[in-house]
């Protein structure tokens, strides 16, 4: 049996992923393991190989995978396409965009996708039903957990939701799941869908833009924070001018 000094088997231990890890004059810290990150980094490979000749279908093509179960973020997806459009170009029926077309051509097709993908959503959970998604949602990245997260978020915010999911991350590809299963107008579904999927991917484009092809966390965090601020103000002119009129009125009737 081979011996393993003290030593190597700390580094071991540190390096390990999903292991209890310790440094000097610290407690343990439990390092988490990036298996998503492995089982996606194939596909974002090929992405970055592709995408010059790919361009904006591939882009549709993925921001679809990611309003749908794939846990596909739409921050490696849009950035790096902007700042190519951007710089480079991304090809379109023969010829190459480039500067403020190839960038609203990009946010057109990332919006697409993205209403592709979350009608997906919306049709299987329309035509499975709560019962079939709780059951068998966790094959499909949709743990019941999440599904009910998703639906009290709904029933907090209504149709203003749809809107504002598509800005934020988790309950982005799921907010689908409630519409579909209360049966909420589909036509009203996807006009909330394409707003706030216009929005998000042109502040993305902007990012990819400005701050270059990768994008960090600080970065996102600081865009999620600014994004957050913009739908509480949003959020209150709703409440206070829509919801509350139209409350009033229908007690009056």
């Amino acid at each position: 049996m081979m011996k393993v000094s003290r030593a190597e088997s700390s580094r071991a231990l540190y390096q390990a992923p999903g292991a209890f890890i310790a440094r000097p004059g610290r407690d343990f810290v439990y390092k988490q393991p990036r298996l998503m990150k492995h089982l996606l980094q194939p596909l974002m490979d090929w992405y970055a190989a592709t995408l010059q000749n790919g361009g904006f279908p591939l882009v549709a093509l993925l921001m679809a995978m990611e309003s749908s179960v794939v846990p596909l973020p739409s921050e490696v997806i849009i950035p790096p396409a902007a700042h190519l459009a951007w710089t480079t170009g991304l090809p379109l029926l023969g010829s190459q965009l480039t500067g403020w077309p190839a960038l609203i051509v990009l946010v057109i097709a990332s919006t697409i996708g993205s209403w592709v993908g979350a009608s997906v959503m919306y049709w299987v959970s329309r035509l499975a039903g709560r019962p079939l998604l709780l059951r068998y949602g966790g094959y499909f990245f949709m743990a019941p957990h999440k599904v009910e997260g998703a639906e009290r978020w709904a029933d907090n915010y209504g149709s203003f939701g749809i809107f504002a999911a598509r800005l934020l991350p988790v309950v982005r590809h799921l907010i689908g799941i409630p519409a579909g299963i209360v049966r909420m107008c589909y036509w009203r579904y996807s006009i909330y869908t394409l707003l706030g999927s216009a929005l998000w991917s042109a502040v993305l484009g902007w990012l990819g833009v400005t701050v270059g092809a990768e994008i960090n966390k600080g970065e996102m965090h600081l865009v999620t924070l600014i994004l957050v601020v913009f739908l509480a103000g949003l959020g209150a002119l709703y409440y206070f001018c829509v919801h509350r009129q139209m409350q009033g009125k229908g007690a009056k009737s």
